[in-house]
């Protein structure tokens, strides 16, 4: 079937119909729906593809895959690499390497998505959930040294301590592994949303023994799924690229010392995903641009705040959240939310705090009112690095509108 060129198809759309309205008496079209963080493509994914394809490295081997786990590590300043289907599957195999056991307790901030603790709580552990601090909405350090200092005392630290950069908040790395150093617990750090972000000066998870990150479709670089587990200790990175191909020893013939898993990343992903890296730095620009409309059009309303940066931490701003105190704005969290939704504006509330979820109901914690507060008045918006001026305007307008401003 022949397709008519765009031109014929442009011209042909404007022919009127029988029993067809005049045009002046037609409704002008809805807006577009815009989206909380929909992939950005970097316009040259194809050529990569093509390259893979046509040299036949499909599977999680070959150059492409090797050029990316590469291209990766100078992005994080994290010397070795290992690229994996998802960014749990990174977690997975982090947790497998620290030797988590059943009986195990693994520490995370409350505030967080269940892939945090998920790996872990499936292979027996006991997730044990503290709470964040306020400014930074990240693991609260001063309350993990703590109850540190007081499971040593009961004589049951944890297995391993999990910090999160949250929405691409990096969390005070330095303070969290020294508190951990102590009492020889290891960190793993959660950066699935913080490719780009900054601690004092270095990338976000550096510092810890381990660093898992993402590539889902919504993450500021998309392979279109897919993760990565990061590390400076060289051979933790071997030992888990050897479970994450089946825990194959290195033979002819098919010897297994232990079971594995299959988590290798393939070429195909991975070659969409060194497309996207080398626009690294111009989207974490473009989401903090974002960010700086947002606060330029919204930080006079009384009541709205925002996830504030320390003064050591540069945010991609992943995503940008507001916080709405019902208060002093005169409305809530979830009154806004529909307002956009209304609009065809996503917006999301922030993570249920997970020592608030069923799943979890009997899971011991320390504190919780902070993230269950950020929860109750938390919002996260549309915050995409190709999203127009236009459109992010037009959400302004709606929150202003929203709170009386």
């Amino acid at each position: 079937m022949s397709v008519a060129p765009v031109s014929t198809l442009s011209q042909a759309a404007v022919i009127p119909f029988p029993g067809a309205r005049p045009a002046e008496d037609r409704q002008a079209p809805a807006p577009r729906t815009l989206l909380l963080s929909p992939p950005h493509l970097a316009g040259d994914e194809m050529e990569e593809l093509k390259a893979t394809i046509e040299s036949g490295w499909l599977a999680p081997a070959g150059p492409t895959l090797a050029a990316f786990e590469s291209r990766l590590a100078e992005a994080t300043g994290m010397g070795h690499v290992l690229a994996t289907v998802s960014g749990t599957a990174a977690l997975h195999l982090g947790f497998r390497l620290l030797d988590l056991q059943p009986g195990d307790e693994v520490w995370a901030p409350s505030l967080t998505f269940i892939a945090s603790v998920g790996p872990a709580v499936q292979m027996g552990a006991t997730p044990r959930f503290l709470d964040v601090d306020p400014i930074s909405w990240t693991l609260d350090p001063a309350l993990l040294r703590a109850e540190l200092s007081a499971a040593a005392r009961r004589g049951r630290l944890p297995r391993a301590v999990v910090p999160v950069d949250l929405y691409g908040q990096p969390a005070d790395m330095p303070t969290i592994a020294e508190a951990c150093a102590e009492w020889g617990v290891p960190v793993l750090s959660d950066s699935a949303e913080s490719l780009g972000s900054l601690h004092h000066g270095v990338h976000a998870g550096v510092g810890a023994r381990l660093a898992a990150l993402s590539f889902n479709g919504n993450k500021i670089i998309t392979c279109g799924g897919g993760g990565a587990l990061a590390s400076d200790d060289g051979g933790l990175i071997q030992r888990a690229r050897r479970l994450a191909s089946q825990a194959r020893e290195d033979a002819v013939l098919y010897q297994h010392e232990t079971t594995g898993f299959s988590y290798g990343m393939s070429s195909v992903l991975a070659a969409v995903g060194l497309a996207q890296l080398r626009r690294l730095p111009e989207r974490v620009a473009a989401r903090r641009a974002v960010h700086e409309r947002y606060r330029d059009g919204l930080s006079h309303i009384p009541g709205l705040s925002f996830i504030a940066e320390p003064g050591w931490a540069r945010s991609n701003r992943w995503l940008t959240v507001i916080g709405l105190d019902p208060a002093r704005t005169g409305t809530t969290r979830e009154a806004v939310r529909r307002a956009l939704e209304a609009e065809g504006i996503e917006s999301r509330p922030v993570f249920k705090p997970l020592h608030l979820q069923p799943a979890f109901r009997d899971a011991p914690r320390a504190g919780g009112e902070v993230a269950a507060r950020l929860f109750e008045t938390g919002l996260c918006l549309p915050s995409g690095s190709q999203m127009s001026q236009g459109d992010q305007a037009r959400a302004i307008a709606l929150i202003r509108r929203a709170c009386g401003a």
